[in-house]
This record gives structure tokens, sequence and C-alpha cells, in this order.
């Protein structure tokens, strides 16, 4: 079993390859003058949100898992909404082969022509809440999209600041779906809206248990959004960015808890430590062999961890540092896919 590894960092794109998932062979950097925040495998082809400090935010596609790639189409903001793009954070393919862009600010994209043009929801654009929401320590952005995987009709968006928004009509109107999610930061701490979520994954057997890294707090819920509660008892702490759910156990994900912002945004006590919880929250456990025992303080961000589509599954995460780990027995240990990389924004994996 062959996997390829795309790492998305300040500085270029990295793809690393393995047939064990434990010895790697990492390419060399590709656009290594762009920021590569965005991520996203359709098929055999790997989708980039690319930075590019000259000729600004572009989408590219590389074919045969990144053997050959082109520019697609960009994002573009109609006249009449006097904004420019700065960024795309998020690539996600739907159950029609629909692709989403997310982008800072914060909207939202479609292309139903493989990203050689896109078009602006106009209606989440539009929504009377969009004039308050406010930009995270990130910049304010859509980070997460989550199209339902059996109704192309529903689709969650998450937002830096803004919170939870979902569509069950295609994207003709956009609920807020925050109940239960605090902002501590703010007056009122339970909002209609105005959360700073920092990630949004679904659970593999039932698409209506969704789980939720706030900052500040950690959530699950169980009716598709509607109300939200805590799962953060067990956890060193409830910061973090990173959420994510296996593609084949239900009720299991993965998350890396840092200390909030009084404390310097570093890993809980200053550890190398990936959370693993196999019963939807309700526990939590440490995975560290084979990960750095002396005082770790890099941070993880929201799309640097991800898992592949094999059997047993495969975690990965990079960090702010430049280490990349794998683990390929669901995160029981751990080895170093490279390290002394530019910033790591976003990995995601595959099967090849």
């Amino acid at each position: 079993m062959s996997v390829l590894l795309a790492i998305g960092t300040v500085k270029g794109l990295f793809l690393a390859r393995s047939e064990d998932r434990r010895t790697w062979e990492v390419e060399e950097p590709r656009f290594p003058m762009s920021e590569v925040y965005s991520l996203c495998f359709d098929g055999t082809r790997l989708l980039a949100g690319l930075s590019d400090p000259v000729y600004g935010p572009v989408v590219a596609a590389g074919e045969d898992f990144g053997a050959a790639w082109s520019e697609l189409g960009r994002p573009v903001f109609p006249e009449e909404t006097g904004t420019s793009l700065e960024r795309v954070w998020q690539l996600a393919v739907g159950p029609s082969g629909r692709l989403y862009a997310g982008t800072q600010p914060s909207a939202l994209f479609t292309s139903d022509d493989g990203g050689g043009t896109f078009e602006l929801v106009e209606p989440l654009w539009d929504h009377p809440h969009r004039p308050f929401w406010e930009a995270g320590f990130g910049g304010q952005a859509i980070h997460t999209i989550l199209p339902h995987p059996d109704d192309p009709s529903e689709v969650l968006v998450a937002m830096s600041t803004g919170g939870v928004y979902r569509t069950r009509d295609g994207g003709g109107s956009w609920t807020a779906s925050n109940t239960g999610v605090q902002a501590s930061f703010l007056p009122d701490p339970s909002p209609e809206f105005g959360q700073c979520v920092h990630k949004v994954a679904r659970d593999c057997g039932d698409p209506r248990r969704l789980y939720l890294q706030n900052h500040g707090g950690v959530y699950r819920s169980d009716d598709d959004g509607s109300t939200w509660e805590s799962i953060a008892d067990g956890l060193p702490g409830d910061f973090g960015f990173a959420m994510v759910a296996h593609p084949h156990r239900p009720g299991t994900i993965y998350t890396f808890p840092i200390n909030g912002d009084e404390r310097g945004r570093y890993p809980c006590d200053h550890r190398c430590r990936v959370f693993r919880s196999r019963d939807a929250g309700s526990s939590w456990e440490a995975l560290t062999e084979g990960l750095p025992r002396e005082p770790f303080y890099p941070t993880i961000l929201r799309d640097a961890m991800c898992a592949d589509d094999a059997a047993p599954v495969g975690i990965y995460f990079g960090s702010r540092s430049g280490e990349v780990f794998a683990s390929a027995d669901e995160g029981d240990t751990w080895t170093t896919v490279a390290a002394h990389l530019p910033d790591v924004c976003c990995v995601r994996a595959t099967t090849v």
C-alpha cells in the first residue's frame, strides 16, 4: 500500500510518499514562494489553495496525485461587493462533485466545473449577521466546509469569528447553529453567533453527529449542529485548533490540546500529545509513543492534522516548527515524516 501525504506550508507544498507509513521520501517543494493554506484530494487530483506574494490567491490542481500541475480559476468577489480575495482557507468536494472554497474574508464559493470557475454563494454573503463577523487571531475566514455525505442540499460551514452556519436548501438560506457553544471573550457568553470556532468534524457513522473545537471549549452535537454539549472533561485543556474524525470507526476522534491565549498558546504542559476518544468524547486518552519527550512548544494548526483512508487508519499532524509526524496504527505509535520544514499550515493524506 502506498500513501501520499501532502504538506502545505507557508513556503510551498511538500509531497511525502511511503509504502509502509513508517519510512518516508519527501520531495522537493512545489510553489516555494507561496503559502499553501488549503489542500483537498478529489480522486486522483490534488487541489491546493495557494497565496503567491506577487500574483495573489489561486487554486491549482495536481493531476495524477500531484505529478503534473496547472492553475485553475480563482474565487473572485463581484465588483459590487467592494471586496477582494485575500486567501483560500478551505477546499472541499461534495457528494455531487461540486467543489467548495472557503475564503478570507469569510465567504463561500462553489464550482461545478472542477475549479475552472467559481461563484459566490450570495445568500451567505448577504446574511444579516455578516457585518458583525469579526476577524480571529488568524483572520476572518471560512475554514471548515462539511458537505453532507448523502444530501447535496445540506452543507455546514464554520468561521472565525462567527461560528457555525448550515444550509438545507443548497445554499439558498443559512441558519446560525451555535446553541451551547460558549464565547467567554464576549459580554454575552452564549450569543446566537460570534463564536470563534476553530474546526468541526463529522462522524463517519452518523452524519448528524458533529465534533467542534472552539476558542475555548470542545463540543459534540448529536442533532446536526442544532445544539452542542461539552466533551472537554478528560482533556488537559479545552483550547486547540485541530479536530479529526476517524473515517471508519464511529465515535473515534482526535485533537491536540493547547493552552489558551493567557498561557501562550503552547501545547498543554509543554508536551507533544495527541488525544483520542473512542466513545464520542466521553473519555480521552493521551497518545505519545514515538513523539518528542522533551518540552514541546509549537502549535498545531486547525488543518494540520488528518487521517488517511487505509486500514488500519493512519493519523498525521504537522507543527509550526516544521515537524511532521505519522502513525500507521491509529495513533498508538508515531514516527517522524519530516523535520525543519517551514511552518506547516495543513496536511492531507490518501492511499495511492
